[in-house]
Formats: structure tokens, sequence, C-alpha cells
């Protein structure tokens, strides 16, 4: 098998986590990743195990309640969550945790933020991918007032990591060039979560192909690179919420032959359906 190509559970949001790992299967996914959030399902490692098993989907990925809508998920205690998201990970035989960088309030975390993603990623086994962020800005088209709301940075590159998640549509509303971040990246690159945006104030996690970002290329530079050698995923992550459950379900279907026509180098074109709502843009 090449790189395995997954379906992250927050694609389906909002039906439940069993629904995504149904859709995994019926689709003909690898195997999924597990956003761990407020449902009750996605914190608890033998549901999880249940359902793995059921559809025959292996758990490939956690990712730890490290977002603002979960700050009270595995407790408050910011490394708390990190050590119980690589417990998770362990009892259900995923190989990688997904992080993401300290807000800029957490400043004793950020602080031990690096050496301690490196010391636990050695003592466990597990990679601790920190995936790349962005700047906070206003809905306001004609503002150009940006926050940084990450310490210490919300850009993984030069920080020294030994794991990251590159996330295409945190990459399109930074601004930045996913696939020139890929390259910067290196060997350190190893999840990746496809998706697609455009510049602008809202992180739109649009299907790949419905965005400027040339995801295409980046599925294609993982290949060329030994991705698949240094156990490298890839997770579909979108937004479906706006979707019906057959654009759903059709838009899923696209971007997984979108992803394996470009890991394979077959270069064809895959038809991508329109986005489903508007896409605010905002030029830099």
């Amino acid at each position: 098998m090449g790189v395995p190509v997954g379906l992250s559970t927050a694609s389906v949001y909002p039906p439940s986590a069993p629904a995504a790992f149904a859709m995994a299967a019926a689709l003909g996914f690898d195997g999924v990743e597990v956003m761990v959030w407020s449902e009750k399902a996605t914190q608890d490692a033998r549901t999880l195990a249940g359902l793995s098993q059921d559809y025959g989907q292996p758990v490939l990925a956690v990712h730890a309640p490290t977002l603002l809508v979960t700050r009270s998920v595995f407790g408050v205690d910011p490394w708390d969550k990190i050590d119980r998201s690589v417990e998770l990970a362990h009892y259900l035989g995923a190989p990688t945790v997904v992080l993401h960088p300290p807000f800029f309030w957490q400043t004793r975390y950020a602080r031990s933020f690096v050496a301690g993603v490196a010391q636990r990623e050695a003592t466990t086994g597990i990679y601790l991918a920190v995936e790349n962020m962005f700047t906070w800005r206003p809905r306001n088209a004609h503002s150009t007032r940006d926050f940084q709301a990450y310490s210490p940075t919300w850009d993984p590159v030069g920080q020294g990591y030994r794991s990251v998640t590159l996330d295409i549509s945190h990459a399109a509303t930074s601004g930045s060039d996913a696939l020139a971040m890929a390259r910067a990246l290196g060997p350190t690159l190893r999840h990746l979560h496809l998706t697609d945006g455009v510049p602008g104030p809202l992180d739109d996690h649009l299907l790949p192909g419905q965005g400027d970002q040339d995801c295409a290329g980046v599925l294609a530079h993982l290949a060329a690179t030994g991705f698949q050698a240094r156990g490298g995923q890839v997770v579909v992550e979108v937004k479906t919420g706006s979707m019906s459950p057959d654009q759903r379900r059709e838009g899923l279907a696209s971007a997984l032959a979108f992803a394996r026509e470009h890991l394979e180098g077959r270069g064809g074109d895959v038809h991508v359906p329109e986005p489903t709502r508007r896409r605010y843009r905002r030029e830099r």
C-alpha cells in the first residue's frame, strides 16, 4: 500500500464520530483521524476501538484537543491534554498525535513547548506532529491589522520540531504557499491535512481544488521525497457542514480520488464539486 489516505472525523461534522467511520469505510479510505472534542465518543478509547474494528478503519492519528473550542476537553492543563492524547493513540495503535502550538497567553507552556514535545516524542514512540496555524485577522476586508495568537509562532518552519503537520487551509489563511512550506519542512513533514483555501480571515477548509493552493503539487512533492518511507499520512480535513448528505458524500469521494490520483502520479483530472458556500477573500 502507498501513502495512507484517511478521513478526519471533523470532515463529517455535525454528524457524529460513528458517521465518520461509516463514511470512511463506505468510500474506501485507509483509516480515520479522530478529532478529540466535546463528543464523548471521540474521548473514549474503547468506543473508538470498537468503531475501528466494526468498520475496518484503523485510527491513523489522534488530534489533541488544543483548539479554543476544546479548552476544557481532557482537562485544562495543556500538557495533560497532550499526554492523554498520546495514551489514546497508544491504545488505538495510532502512530501520530496532531497538536497546535500554544496560544500566546499560555506563557509557561510556551516556554517548555519545543523541548516538551521532543521529550515526549522520544520516550513514547508517537509522532507529535505540530500543526502550522495562522495569524488571527478581522473580517473587515479593509483592515490590515493581524494578531499573533500563537507562541512562539504559528509557523513551524525553523522551530526545531521533529514532526510537523501541514494543513493546506491554514497555509492559505496565513497567506503562505503550502508547497513552499512543504519543501522548507523537509523530512520533518510527517502528516498532511489535505484541504484548500484562499487568503483572508476565514479558515475555509475547502475541498482540494476549490481554493488557490497547489494541492496537487504538494501531493506530488510528498510522493517524490520519501513521505511513505518515513510513515507519512494524508488526511482529508474539510468543512462539509453546509452540504447536504449527498453533497458531503460526493465531496469526500472527490477528495479521496484527488489524493490518490496525485500521490500515485497519474496526473489525470479529478472532478471537484463547486463550493457550497461563499469564499471570503482578502488580498494581501
